[in-house]
């Protein structure tokens, strides 16, 4: 029988603490939904206490989420650990991950307390989390830099306290390999069958996957890791390597394995690439768009004559199908149904519908359709927030010589609002016309624009990252269109959608706790 190195999936948490990476609920929902879809174990889907949105997330993650664990981090401190119970309390399976650090520097200048202080917080984290869910994991953060002796005490007494799971983290991605692996052979004996030992690994030094698995390699049973390597500064371990490191070398991880579904890698890669507006390097280990592409002529020669010349891994395996199906202007819905769900998308009817229609708009510009292009279009289907404001037409004059100038008309409550004005360029007179006609005043923090396949026609894809107030975080909007212009009118009016979607969650969140009070 093999053993199960369980996969907590932390893209939602950490993945989202990447600048940039912000998410909105329905977003966040989405991502989940895939990660259930790839077996994750655990999903930790947030930071309950840090922010009314955060904890609406998890509590509607937790009410969908059904075959993975899902999971809320807390500092230990109560009010933290309260609202990481009331959160998850609709899971299905669910548990809590409480923290604190462990370090000389961290307990010295962070927490300002004695070691002694510390455990005990430890413990009493630990045992009031076990009133709201028998699943309690306990990490000591920058255990990387603590003292082994020091380790030992507050894990023994954690587990005392009820921990089941252990977590090592490597908080600043400072140690090496052999290190990692030294220390949790280390812990593995000391632990014994007490409580699983997990481990996070940052990578701050380009280590974050190798710590993972020579801790795996040394008795660890649970690696925390984020979706194209996610996380604060460097990231965090990817899961994509981790995964398909320990599958492809099984002569080294004997009778170790996963229950990740693989097929599904790629697909959730590009939907929190699409949705984060964080794209991948190229030469990304696995899921890069060069990570099965060969240029060089002898690789192509090697390649066409036995694909195990130069690749270690089937395309196949992480998702990327072969299928010979070439979508156009002529192609019915059967065969886009079929295409769909050759790239691993599963639609309910009025999902497959709209994205069809919007595949039909998109054929008639576009002679042949990619199976990015495809991937883009349901992705941006599937996360849209309501439509309070929709872009129905758009005109520009973006004559060097003239004034910079756009007509836009927006529908809004079932009605047309047209309106023009002008601008430093062409795009700052879109988004200052939106806002003439929304009555809204924003703020552009960030703008991408990315080819999303290749060609003269390729289609755009546009982020932008929008403060609508300032003292609430930046939103953030995509658009999906052959004419760059467009796309932008769009995700302008998306991330626009989701502030007024957000400020409505969490207005009638308010409301309702007041009237509970």
């Amino acid at each position: 029988m093999s053993e199960i190195v369980k996969i907590l999936d932390t893209t939602l948490r950490d993945g989202e603490q990447s600048p940039g990476a912000s998410m909105n609920t329905e977003e966040k929902i989405q991502i989940a939904k895939q990660l259930e879809k790839l077996r994750v174990d655990i999903i930790e889907a947030g930071f309950a206490a840090a922010s009314p949105g955060d904890f609406e997330a998890i509590k509607r993650i937790s009410e969908i989420i059904k075959d993975s664990t899902v999971c809320s981090l807390a500092r230990a401190l109560e009010k933290d650990i309260k609202a990481a119970g009331e959160a998850i309390k609709p899971a299905n399976k669910k548990r809590i991950h409480t923290f604190i650090a462990t370090s000389d520097i961290h307990m010295k200048y962070k927490l300002k307390m004695s070691p002694d202080e510390v455990v005990k917080r430890a413990v009493e984290a630990v045992k009031y989390a076990k009133e709201f869910t028998d699943d309690v994991q306990f990490s000591c953060e920058d255990a990387g830099r603590s003292d082994m002796s020091f380790l030992k005490e507050i894990i023994d007494e954690t587990i005392k306290a009820g921990a089941t799971t252990i977590n090592i983290p490597d908080t600043v991605g400072y140690r090496f390999p052999h290190e990692m692996g030294e220390m949790i052979k280390e812990l593995y004996e000391f632990i014994q069958n007490r409580a699983t030992i997990a481990v996070h690994c940052h990578n701050d030094l380009g280590l974050a996957t190798a710590n993972s698995l020579y801790s795996v390699l040394n008795g660890a049973r649970q690696i925390e890791c984020t979706i194209n390597g996610l996380g604060e500064r460097a990231g965090n371990a990817a899961l994509e390597e981790v995964v398909m490191a320990i599958k492809t070398r099984n002569d080294i991880f004997k009778d170790i394995t996963t229950n990740i579904n693989t097929k599904e890698i790629y697909p959730t890669s590009r939907l929190v690439a699409t949705i984060t507006g964080i794209e991948p390097q190229p030469n990304k280990a696995i899921v890069g768009k060069n990570a099965f592409a060969h240029e060089s002529g002898i690789h192509q020669d090697g390649v066409l004559k036995h694909k195990q010349t130069y690749e270690i891994m089937r395309a196949e395996d992480i998702g990327l199908e072969t299928n010979a199906i070439v979508l156009g202007k002529h192609s019915g819905r059967h065969a886009f149904k079929e295409k769909i769900k050759s790239l691993g998308f599963d639609l309910k009817e009025d999902e497959l519908n709209k994205a069809f229609e919007r595949f039909k708009v998109l054929a008639d510009r576009k002679k042949e359709i990619t199976d990015d292009d495809l991937r883009m279009i349901i992705t941006s289907e599937l996360t849209t927030v309501p439509q309070i404001y929709k872009l129905k037409k758009l005109q520009i004059n973006d004559c060097s010589e003239g004034v910079p100038s756009a007509a836009v008309t927006i529908e809004y409550n079932g009605k047309d609002i047209t309106d023009a004005g002008i601008g430093d360029g062409t795009i700052d007179a879109i988004f200052k016309t939106i806002d003439r006609i929304s009555g809204f005043n924003g703020t552009l923090n960030d703008y991408k624009v990315k080819a999303v396949s290749k060609g003269k026609d390729a289609l755009a894809k546009v982020v932008v990252k929008v403060v609508f107030d300032k003292n609430k975080p930046a939103v953030i909007g995509h658009g999906l269109s052959i004419d760059t212009m467009l796309a932008s009118a769009k995700a302008y009016i998306g991330a626009l959608n989701s502030y007024i979607f957000m400020k409505d969650i969490l207005k009638t969140k308010r409301c309702q706790e007041e009237e509970e009070i």
